[in-house]
């Protein structure tokens, strides 16, 4: 005969797991602020361009922002991306 499953053994399991994935975001997104030179702005600033950045309908500037975010993980240019037309 087989061994029942501890569902709430696996289920602690998972939700420990998920923690810490999202312990392991939270730092990252940190040090993504502080990388980025980001921590020098303050906190109304930040938050009011990640809202513009998360409310952006415009796929070419998104894009923009794609690649230049890609061009500073490969350690390239910091400078500042070309504007799509939506920058103002």
């Amino acid at each position: 005969m087989r061994k029942p499953r501890d569902f709430d053994a696996e289920l602690k399991s998972l939700e420990d797991k998920a923690k810490t994935l999202k312990d392991r975001k939270i730092k990252q997104l940190g040090e993504l602020v502080i990388a980025t030179g980001a921590d020098t702005l303050d906190i109304d600033t930040l938050a009011g361009g990640l809202l513009d950045l998360a409310d952006a309908g415009n796929a070419a500037r998104k894009e923009g922002w794609r690649k230049r975010g890609a061009g500073f993980f490969r350690g390239g240019s910091s400078a500042p991306a070309p504007s799509a037309g939506g920058d103002q």
